[in-house]
């Protein structure tokens, strides 16, 4: 891999690459499956259904979104914050959720705007991966259960959009300093670690059941 590092260089600790999103298509189409790095720049988020039928809606009605997706990262995330004096909002803690709930949706968001990333917990298909493939997008995997290390990298809540709905729904543009680890799980050129693991282990599926079978015709001797 030989992505371009953003100023902050390199992770002291865990000596990661660190990355600028939203990624140049250079920086997304020479990342590797199974590359880790850290993120530094700016997302877009929302965990909500309605939220992604809403743009779907805008889309069909040709209307114009909150905040423009054109190249954006676009993240399966949480956020929970609180107001602060001045006005604005303060993120308290982030929280990804399962992409796969949002296949219908992400082959169409991927092409209309170019998503430069998307990122959530576990996957994406394979009609969403052809869309990444087509227009130099890669899925970074989350890990779950990773709320406190995540949330450290979420230094501000730049604005929200829809605020209709509740907080996590909402389309939320964060500020993130070394957001991570995240791994390329789908890469730009459609390659998936899901599929590999899927494939993997429907090869290895035949013989677990012939050597179950065995044991319990041995068990019952």
């Amino acid at each position: 891999m030989s992505p371009t590092m953003s100023e902050a260089g390199r992770d002291a600790d865990l000596d990661l690459p660190r990355l600028t999103v939203p990624l140049s298509r250079a920086d997304a189409r020479n990342l590797a499956l199974g590359d880790v790095v850290r993120l530094d720049g700016e997302a877009i988020v929302t965990i909500g259904m309605p939220t992604h039928q809403r743009i779907m809606a805008q889309i069909a009605e040709e209307k114009p979104l909150p905040f423009d997706l054109t190249g954006a990262a676009f993240f399966h995330l949480s956020v929970c914050s609180r107001e602060t004096p001045a006005g604005g909002a303060e993120p308290l803690y982030v929280n990804p959720t399962t992409s796969t709930r949002f296949n219908p949706y992400l082959p169409t968001l991927i092409r209309r705007f170019g998503l430069s990333a998307t990122a959530g917990k576990g996957g994406l298909d394979m009609e969403c991966a052809r869309a990444m493939q087509e227009v130099g997008c890669v899925y970074f995997s989350m890990m779950g259960g990773a709320s406190p290390l995540l949330s450290e990298g979420v230094t501000a809540i730049v604005e929200t959009a829809w605020d209709d709905l509740i907080m996590q729904f909402r389309l939320t543009r964060v500020r993130l300093s070394g957001f991570g680890p995240l791994t390329v799980a789908i890469d730009a050129h459609g390659r998936s670690l899901y599929e590999d693991l899927a494939r993997d282990a429907k090869a290895k599926l035949p013989e677990i059941l012939a050597r179950l079978n065995a044991e319990r015709a041995q068990a019952g001797r």
